[in-house]
């Protein structure tokens, strides 16, 4: 019997400003791990992804990450408190009630990725 368990999967996120994507992330509460030949490693709590000094527009206007929160409110509010939208001239959503029984809102980071920022709605 073959050993088919899994650890972990990560995201490859481009940055069209590797600079300032890192400092985007962070600001938005992601701790970064490390950083070395032109991929950062972020996390917060459980999950992670890789923030690559890679970029092409077409593929970075057409990604979309999904981020399951317990408290979509609180992740809002502080994408507020730390001014996200105005100081990355990005756009952020407000929270919506979603057909598929999930609250959440949408921000797009400096390289056009799309975040989209669930909680689960009982």
């Amino acid at each position: 019997m073959s050993n088919l368990r899994t650890i972990e999967l990560k995201a490859f996120v481009p940055a069209k400003d590797y600079e300032l994507s890192k400092r985007f992330y962070q600001d938005l509460g992601f701790t970064l791990a490390s950083d070395g030949d032109g991929v950062a490693y972020f996390h917060h709590e459980t999950v992670s992804f890789l923030l690559q000094n890679f970029y092409v527009k077409e593929f970075a206007e057409n990604l979309m990450l999904h981020l399951l929160v317990e408290d979509v409110d609180a992740w809002r509010a502080k994408v507020e408190e730390v001014g996200i939208a105005a100081r990355y001239g990005v756009a952020v959503s407000e929270v919506r009630l979603q057909p598929w029984r999930m609250r959440d809102f949408t921000l797009h980071d400096p390289s056009g990725v799309l975040w989209r920022i669930a909680q689960n709605v009982e």
